[in-house]
């Protein structure tokens, strides 16, 4: 059951397809309590639109401390921070949240780490919501997946390195979006749709991650979208030229994923357009494809 009501208006997946291309909708991918995102990661493809803005700039505080005559006192951690760096201090974490109530990743912050803060992997709790920035996570990790009704989720891991390098465990990738966000996900194969629970493989980069599930009720074939994660299982947001059936006006259509060497599209007059340009595709995804009109 979709419970996740967050945009990740976060993951604008720069997608490695060079085969369809589309402008429309924004990518979105991985969101637990926050699912709708943006962001890119980068690369060229079928990306589906952008996210919101947010101010991730990194600030230089270090949370040294100040002395009167009384007594010596931490001075507060910087308003802004740099994931990346983790520049707040020492008990401290630099984390996304989004600071305009909304839904969706925005900004960062300096938060205090929790006694017993759980490591990636362990359940988690996040106070008011997956993208409040307060969770029970340590330093270098936040609450992911987050249950909108319990506030349970799990302490995925960020990426190490550079927005430039980032660095995962083996198995994994670094999913960057609305440029506050730099998760270690899950790779996946979007033919298969092999991610754990209701998680979508959706394309990130030069792959596939899996991502958190915006698409609610919606997000059947054909169906309007804004997100690439508001789509169901094995369905991506494209823009909406790729579908006759799809409503010329809306900023994205769910379209799914297709097998170019067996190819089966529901749509009048699509075919299935290879993902990658010819000798670009990663081992293992020489045969994804979009199922779409050809442009």
């Amino acid at each position: 059951m979709k419970t996740t009501p967050w945009i990740l208006g976060i993951f604008v997946f720069g997608l490695g397809c060079g085969g369809a291309k589309q402008d429309g909708a924004d990518d979105g991918s991985t969101g637990s309590e926050g699912s709708g995102t943006e962001g890119g990661s980068g690369t060229t493809g079928p990306t589906t639109g952008e996210l919101p803005d947010g101010d991730s700039s990194g600030s230089e505080g270090s949370g040294s401390t100040a002395c009167n005559f009384f007594m010596c006192e931490p001075e507060p951690p910087p308003a802004l921070c740099d994931q990346w760096k983790q520049d707040c201090g020492e008990g401290y974490k630099c984390t996304a949240w989004a600071n305009d109530g909304s839904t969706a990743w925005n900004s960062t912050k300096c938060v205090q780490v929790m006694e017993n803060a759980g490591v990636p992997g362990d359940e988690c709790t996040a106070e008011g919501g997956g993208v409040s920035g307060i969770d029970s996570c340590a330093a270098g990790s936040m609450c992911w997946d987050v249950d909108p009704e319990t506030n349970i989720g799990v302490c995925v891991e960020l990426c190490l390195g550079t927005p430039d390098a980032p660095v995962c465990d083996q198995g994994q990738a670094c999913a960057i979006a609305n440029d506050v966000l730099n998760l270690c996900l899950p790779s996946c194969d979007p033919l298969a749709q092999d991610c754990p629970g209701d998680d979508l493989c959706l394309p990130s980069g030069e792959g596939f991650l899996c991502v958190l599930d915006a698409s609610g009720e919606e997000g059947q074939a054909f169906d309007v979208c804004e997100f690439g994660n508001a789509c169901d299982v094995g369905l991506y947001c494209m823009d909406a030229v790729y579908g006759k059936e799809c409503d010329a006006q809306a900023k994205g259509c769910c379209l799914p994923f297709c097998d170019t060497a067996a190819p089966d599209c529901p749509g009048d007059g699509q075919s299935c357009i290879a993902w990658y340009d010819v000798g670009q595709a990663p081992p293992g995804f020489e045969t994804v494809g979009i199922c779409g009109i050809p442009q």
